[in-house]
């Protein structure tokens, strides 16, 4: 159990970042029986085969973003079809606007970016940062990767014919299919370091903070605020797009390619977005518009909050350890 443990964590707390801390099932929905079953074996079994494969492959952040990339394709095209169903729930204005040809473009360009950043990439980062000591290792053994794939396939199909009675159509399905074995193709494919190191001055992790941040606050403005507009929806995406481009470039910049990457600055980065949900909790509690019970998303902010101050400590803690060995090590 012990050897297990991380997988544990990162199994639980996909689901928890994706859906609880973002509002999309409030704790009544999340903790009940069969929504908690659904969404910790469909996040948690995503996260961690994105990880282990990037791991097994030897591969770095190119890849774990292409396997959150599949992931997100796999859960909103495959199992709840959003990606086609005009009358999805969470769509509002992007149920029809960016539709054409039987697929929803801005809403399906837009949530499979979420779940990469949010659902795969972030609580992999957090998962490891808690197990630092353990961030290069591999947390499942050969029958993890046998019983995972199975637990994931046998939630999306449940999902598939239960969740709604829409039904895409057959070339589009086959379509999102042929996507996601792509995006898996080149996430083995891509280099584990796309880019060279650069020797740069450590920047403060604040600014990795506010990066993320108001990128996060940037992102919904534009996939869900440049909808009501007049703007083309091909423009909106290549907005959205342009935008991801650009916080992943002034990450890379800001860290010279991973040269001046510590855990601070790791922690600084995961936590600018969930930050923004953090401010969100206590709004969507009160929201007397919302149709669904978000009673007790205040303490899920607030126990989010306290979690990541818990691991800022952790990780400071960490990093003076390693500091004073290298010291140590130097001097002696």
């Amino acid at each position: 159990m012990k050897k297990l443990l991380p997988a544990v964590i990162l199994f639980f707390l996909a689901p928890a970042i994706a859906e609880l801390l973002s509002g999309s099932a409030p704790p009544v929905e999340f903790f009940s029986p069969v929504g908690f079953a659904l969404l910790t074996t469909l996040y948690g079994s995503g996260a961690i085969l994105a990880r282990e494969l990037t791991i097994h492959w030897r591969k770095g952040w190119a890849s774990l973003l292409a396997l959150g990339a599949a992931y997100g394709i796999v859960e909103e095209g495959l199992m709840v079809k959003s990606f086609f169903d005009p009358n999805w729930v969470d769509l509002g204005i992007l149920g029809s606007y960016g539709r054409w040809a039987g697929v929803n473009w801005v809403w399906s360009v837009q949530v499979t970016l979420y779940h990469t950043f949010i659902s795969i990439v972030i609580p992999i980062l957090l998962a490891e940062l808690i197990f630092f000591n353990r961030r290069n290792e591999a947390w499942v053994g050969r029958k993890g990767f046998i019983i995972l794939p199975i637990i994931l396939a046998a939630d999306v199909t449940l999902g598939y014919f239960f969740l709604t009675a829409y039904r895409p159509p057959t070339a589009h399905y086959i379509l999102m299919l042929v996507i996601v074995a792509a995006l898996v193709l080149l996430a083995w494919r891509l280099p584990s370091q796309p880019f060279a190191p650069k020797v740069i001055s450590q920047r403060h992790p604040f600014w990795f903070w506010l990066t993320g941040f108001l990128g996060t606050i940037a992102f919904f403005i534009v996939f869900w605020g440049l909808p009501h507009t007049t703007l083309p929806p091909c423009l909106t995406i290549l907005t959205g797009l342009g935008l991801v481009a650009l916080i992943i470039w002034g990450m890379m910049w800001m860290s010279g390619n991973g040269a001046a990457w510590t855990g601070m600055h790791q922690l600084a980065l995961a936590a600018g977005p969930l930050s923004f949900f953090i401010l969100l909790t206590p709004i969507q509690e009160f929201d007397a518009s919302r149709k669904d019970n978000p009673a007790g998303m205040t303490l899920v902010g607030l126990a989010t909050l306290m979690f990541l101050v818990w691991l800022w400590w952790r990780v400071k803690r960490s990093q003076s350890r390693l500091a004073n060995s290298g010291i140590r090590h130097d001097t002696g």
